[in-house]
């Protein structure tokens, strides 16, 4: 059989070592959890350890460079023969679906991510926490769970770390305890592990729903009303230069997706992301990801240095996952010398604080120059802030579209178009409120919208959110 060691196949009889025997070279492969508790509530301690027993006598038995090169469905078909076979051997009892349950376990542990699958395939999770070994966390709707999953240990979770970051040429370590990397979709993931983790190594991933949200969507939610989301529409479509503000997990990249999607086909696009997520539709897209120091501390590319390589490479439009430092000053520069509808995220908790920290970061950046200059820049360069924000319901709503208007003396001018008002909650603690436009007919972008011929639409759009 394709996949199995004849030389080995003694371990389908001998009783098998503790799982401490596993053999360096596939250790990360071999000390793998479980993720049962997911689908089955808890599951007592006898089944881990007929489930170790039963893995390393299939580890002895198989040969794991064969499987990597198979089909993914044909390895699970080897694996589930050579399993089935280890369980009549040594007259495991197990019921059919124990069995089955197990088999699909010992085949995520191989040639996956191990109990993180089944949170993995769930499209309603938002956010997947792992502290530690035992402590496993998801976000649903908003709102904080725990699962029943766990790993045997802290070695089974770093392995799956380890697993996760090497897939996009990335390391963790003692040396190098904290990484930012990405899984396949897209998904976004933070490790830290110890000696900074304390209580073990602590896994975060950011999970990419497989059906692209758009606004239509956010409409839905009543994220946005109608027409919020057709004037978003506009300021995507007539090439604004557009901030994006919010705090953690309040939707900055979800709605930084829908305003590229009115993106004009024909335009050349870069981004430029410290791990890369995002997933533009757009036929000619140009992917930046920035990389940390290799282990001699050489080799870091920074998000200045690719929004700086960005300007040679002939962009229309530069697209900032996230504004943090730096950057902020080579990003205002470009969208001030013709690159137009170049967009970013920041964190930020509300459009007046989004150009206090775009001030901040530019100072950070050590250059030297003085404050009315800097805001000036700001001024000339970004014209709208939409500002996100998650509520205490665990709803997201976009609270502010607010318009950079100039300087009167040393103060940075804004105005609302639209803005979110809170008026009570519901029986059962979910906020009800409103969009509401501010009554300005003419925004400062007026002009910008009719060169694109969507003037009219604008003003259909503000006067149905005024009334």
């Amino acid at each position: 059989m394709f996949g199995k060691l004849s030389e080995n196949n003694a371990a389908l009889k001998t009783p098998a070592a503790k799982p401490a025997a596993a053999k360096p070279a596939i250790a990360s492969k071999a000390e793998a959890p479980t993720a049962a508790a997911a689908r089955s509530g808890e599951i007592s301690e006898t089944y881990y350890e007929t489930k170790a027993t039963i893995f390393n006598a299939l580890f002895e038995t198989i040969d794991v460079s064969a499987l990597a090169g198979m089909e993914p469905d044909r390895a699970r078909e080897e694996i589930r023969t050579i399993v089935d076979e280890i369980i009549a051997i040594r007259n495991v009892r197990l019921s059919v679906s124990e069995q089955n349950q197990l088999i699909v376990e010992i085949c995520d542990d191989i040639l996956g991510y191990g109990p993180l699958e089944p949170l993995l395939a769930r499209d309603d999770i938002a956010d997947i926490m792992v502290n530690g070994a035992k402590h496993v966390f998801i976000e649903v709707d908003g709102k904080m769970e725990k699962t029943n999953i766990r790993f045997r240990d802290n070695q089974q979770l770093m392995n799956i770390c380890q697993r996760i970051v090497s897939q996009v040429g990335r390391r963790v370590d003692e040396a190098s305890p904290i990484c930012d990397a990405r899984l396949l979709d897209g998904s976004r993931v933070n490790v830290i592990a110890p000696p900074l983790a304390i209580d073990g190594p602590t896994l975060t991933i950011r999970k990419f729903k497989r059906d692209k949200l758009t606004l239509e969507h956010l409409v839905g939610f009543n994220s946005i009303s109608p027409a919020g989301a057709k004037v978003l529409s506009i300021i995507g479509a007539c090439r604004c230069n557009v901030l994006i503000s919010g705090g953690t997990g309040s939707g900055k990249t979800t709605l930084l997706h829908c305003l590229t999607a009115f993106i004009h086909p024909d335009e050349r696009i870069i981004t430029c992301e410290d791990s890369a997520e995002l997933q533009l539709q757009q036929p000619h897209v140009v992917r930046l990801e920035t990389r940390p120091p290799n282990l001699e501390g050489k080799g870091k590319v920074t998000m200045t240095d690719l929004v700086k390589n960005c300007l040679r490479m002939r962009p229309e439009r530069i697209i900032v996952g996230e504004v943090r430092g730096p950057e902020a000053f080579d990003l205002l520069q470009a969208m001030n010398t013709g690159h137009d509808g170049s967009m970013g995220t920041l964190h930020a908790n509300s459009p007046r604080e989004a150009l206090s920290r775009m001030e901040s970061m530019i100072t950070m950046g050590g250059f030297n120059l003085p404050m009315k200059t800097i805001r000036e820049m700001i001024t000339g360069s970004v014209d709208v802030i939409v500002q996100a924000m998650r509520m205490r319901d665990g709803s997201r709503r976009i609270t502010k579209i607010t318009e950079v208007i100039g300087m009167e003396g040393e103060v940075v001018v804004t105005q609302d178009l639209i803005s979110y008002e809170i008026e009570g909650e519901d029986a059962n603690g979910k906020i009800i409120g409103s969009h509401k436009s501010t009554g300005i007919a003419r925004p400062n972008f007026w002009d910008r919208a009719r060169y694109f011929n969507l003037e009219k639409d604008l003003a259909e759009a503000l006067d149905a959110a005024g009334s």
